[in-house]
């Protein structure tokens, strides 16, 4: 029996160690409230459809189109060129380049 026991303990150890490593490097809610920062959003409605511009620094990053019927989506701008591309999310990040400063 002890061998047994000695063999199961032996299998687990790398999960454990694996579920202590994250435990030990998570962030807690507060820290990770602090690294994020908050957008300014403008809104404006139309009889079509409702458009948000997402704005950090005064740098427009994200829109987010909603129309009256049909799903919303955002024109996203990754890597700050110009160049938005469509994205059928409910959220998205703020890239790099606009929290750099």
């Amino acid at each position: 029996m002890p061998n047994t026991l000695s063999h199961t303990m032996l299998r687990a150890l790398p999960g454990l160690l694996l579920a202590g490593l994250l435990a030990a490097t998570a962030l807690p809610p507060a820290a990770l409230a602090q690294n994020t920062p908050t957008p300014e959003i403008k809104t404006h409605s139309d009889a079509q459809q409702t458009v948000s511009e997402y704005r950090l620094n005064g740098k427009l990053y994200a829109i987010r189109v909603a129309p009256k019927s049909g799903q919303a989506y955002f024109l996203y701008d990754a890597d700050g060129d110009g160049n938005y591309q469509r994205r059928d999310t409910d959220t998205v990040p703020v890239p790099e380049w606009v929290r750099r400063e």
